[in-house]
């Protein structure tokens, strides 16, 4: 098992400034939200986005680019931010600024303390490729979960009568909500299709086949799930908190996939395969 004070001791001042610098960005404005305008506040949002991105371009590009379980959630916290910066133009009186800023700053920091193994070399050309559909897919899915839960406490408040005027309209927040599933579900489902074809040789190992591992189980069980949501909300019209549970069932099982199997054999078994 992987030790704090190892991984610290082996990490470069450079890392470590600008992920302090990146937490201070996510978590300075929202702390101080009343005394910032709209138009400060997304400033200050997309310093935070751009100090994230070039903490992701060191690890990922850098002299040792590595990933991981932790690097995995923070590409995806970084995707999450980037919707919220386009949103929060388009729709100011978005509330989930909060919700954004602690997981920007949580995962750039998890990150730092939990870097991941080294990138095979002999990797297939596709790697990256599938990387990025399968990490895009994270970020919508995870920007769906945080519009559902906005979306569940909207209706708590228009049934309890309590301002029922603030915030986005409900019918908006759910419109969105389904946008961001159709798409996580195109992105989800073109990672499983170059998973199918180039399976193991993805790694630079032997062999092409499909290989049901854990983290495909888990893939195809999320995709399965996310598809029955699309299915029912055409069909049947699903909507409200049925729809936010199979969409946090699906989001939970699709988290296990890569980071919940990446953390076992990184952190609990101390392996690097």
């Amino acid at each position: 098992m992987i030790s704090l004070p190892s991984i610290l001791a082996s990490a470069s001042w450079l890392p470590v400034a600008l992920t302090v610098a990146t937490a201070i960005a996510y978590i300075a404005p929202a702390t101080a939200v009343r005394r910032l305008g709209p138009q400060a506040m997304r400033r200050a949002m997309i310093l935070a986005w751009l100090l994230h991105g070039s903490v992701l371009a060191y690890s990922l590009l850098g002299k040792n680019p590595s990933f991981g379980f932790a690097p995995a959630l923070s590409v995806t916290a970084w995707l999450v931010a980037a919707v919220y910066a386009v949103e929060s133009h388009v729709y100011p009186q978005l509330e989930t600024r909060w919700a954004f800023s602690a997981l920007g700053a949580a995962t750039v920091v998890l990150a730092l303390l939990f870097p991941g193994q080294p990138l095979h070399a002999a990797a297939s050309p596709w790697l990256p490729l599938h990387w990025a559909l399968g990490i895009a897919s994270y970020g919508l899915f995870a920007a769906a979960a945080a519009h559902a839960w906005l979306m569940n406490r909207t209706e708590e408040r228009i049934r309890l009568a309590a301002d029922p005027h603030s915030g986005l309209p409900l019918l908006t927040i759910e419109r969105l909500t389904f946008r961001f599933v159709g798409a996580g579900f195109v992105l989800l489902s073109a990672t499983l299709l170059v998973g199918l074809l180039f399976g193991e040789s993805l790694y630079g190992t032997a062999g092409a086949h499909w290989k049901w591992d854990h983290k495909t189980v888990f893939s195809v069980l999320s995709w399965l799930t996310f598809a029955v949501l699309l299915i029912g909300r055409a069909r049947f019209g699903w909507r409200g908190r049925r729809a936010a549970r199979i969409l946090y069932m699906g989001s939970g099982l699709l988290l296990l996939a890569y980071v919940g199997s990446r953390f076992v054999i990184e952190i609990i078994l101390g392996r690097s395969t």
